[in-house]
């Protein structure tokens, strides 16, 4: 069966998750992704640990899990940037893609002639994909952005924790895999326009402006009022009741969608005068008055443990669910069902456990054919096969430190 994406070859020149989690989907539909590391040391995230799936050994440096999150399915090639060699081979594989993902500071490839405007001359079907912290412009564009601080900066923090806390990150690097989906997308749709146009074009994506743009319900209710809104810990901002709620023996989260939802939900709680006061009977009127609400919901669900209010919640539909931890979520029957934890093989015939893609279709399923690479695990067969490299033109590479 074909895959979408299995004529196209994708130069990946970026580390750490933004970039790496872009090309890894476009890797699962089809397209070959060749990811360019530094010799003997790699993509940083390598090192990132532990956990590690592989330690170091004296040929290669570790695994962490980090670095199999974002790098299945992609061949990888070790090369000295820095060397004109190393580059003159960089360049001779652009001539041949289809598209090119970066994520060094604005101009940083411009010294090595791997900048836009210069690999558009030698093709110019490229698509060419930035990530940075700020854009490609603007007075803060030389700047080095993270996902950590872009959270901060972004304003997402001043969102995230509860009303009197600190303000919280989230628990895992959401701008950088936000952004991530946001580059596939946007390399899609250049590839289609190059369909009509039979041209390539510069990709700018920001992780700042991701951030923003992810803001959405928020970012919104800022530009509505003009009001900074609060931190809410796990309440929602525009619906009551929409939070967890401690039960007798732990925690559930109730969702509670409409007014009719919360009709349901009375009654089931024995509080059914609760949906004909007029402090909370439309969700309106429930957010502006959840001070009160919200201690008198707690009090009943305290009352049952998290199952029964689970099994009751459900059988009225009333939108509920618990609160998992990953040992929870990986033993989840609907997980295993819809097969989210695939295994792949590394070069040396193990198996290695993977989360799968979230898509899935009909025609053209996604691939999941191998491991995260060891580093430079495919430089001798790309170099021999798509750029016709001798053996004895890639055995002197190694031995000048140009390749590992």
């Amino acid at each position: 069966m074909s895959s979408s994406l299995e004529n196209i070859t994708v130069v990946d020149l970026s580390r750490i998750l933004a970039g790496p989690w872009a090309s890894q989907m476009l890797a699962d539909m089809g397209a070959e992704v060749i990811k360019i590391e530094r010799p003997e040391k790699g993509d940083d995230t390598r090192y990132w640990g532990p956990p590690f799936i592989k330690p170091a050994t004296q040929e290669q440096p570790p695994q962490a899990a980090y670095f199999h999150c974002a790098n299945r399915n992609k061949q990888s090639i070790a090369i000295d940037i820095t060397n004109e060699e190393g580059q003159k081979i960089i360049k001779a594989l652009i001539a041949q893609a289809d598209v090119l993902i970066e994520n060094y500071k604005v101009g940083g490839l411009a010294k090595y002639g791997l900048d836009y405007q210069s690999v558009k001359a030698i093709n110019p079907r490229l698509v060419y994909c930035s990530i940075t912290g700020f854009g490609q412009n603007g007075p803060s564009a030389e700047k080095a952005g993270y996902d950590g601080m872009i959270q901060g900066e972004g304003g997402l923090m001043s969102l995230t924790g509860e009303p009197d806390g600190m303000p919280m990150k989230v628990g895992v690097a959401l701008v950088d895999i936000m952004t991530g989906l946001y580059c596939s997308n946007a390399i899609l749709a250049a590839l289609m326009a190059r369909h009509q146009s039979n041209e390539g074009q510069h990709v700018d994506i920001a992780l700042l402006d991701v951030q923003v743009a992810t803001l959405a319900n928020q970012g919104m209710n800022y530009l509505a009022t003009g009001t900074n809104p609060p931190r809410y810990g796990n309440e929602h901002p525009n619906i009551v009741p929409y939070q967890t709620f401690t039960t007798l023996d732990g925690s559930i989260i109730l969702a509670v969608g409409n007014d009719e939802q919360f009709v349901k939900f009375c009654q089931l709680a024995q509080c059914a005068t609760l949906a004909q006061d007029p402090r909370f009977a439309t969700n309106e009127q429930r957010v502006n008055n959840r001070e009160s609400l919200i201690p008198i919901l707690a009090n009943i669900l305290a009352s049952h443990k998290s199952q029964w209010w689970l099994n009751q919640l459900e059988s009225i539909a009333v939108p509920c669910g618990p609160v998992n931890t990953l040992q929870d979520v990986f033993e989840h029957p609907q997980i295993k069902h819809r097969e989210m934890i695939r295994k792949v093989t590394n070069q040396h015939g193990e198996e290695v456990d993977t989360i799968a893609s979230p898509i899935n279709l009909s025609q053209t399923p996604l691939q999941y054919h191998s491991a995260s690479p060891d580093l430079g695990q495919h430089t001798f067969v790309v170099l021999s096969n798509k750029l016709n490299y001798s053996k004895a033109q890639i055995n002197q590479l190694y031995q000048d430190g140009i390749i590992s």
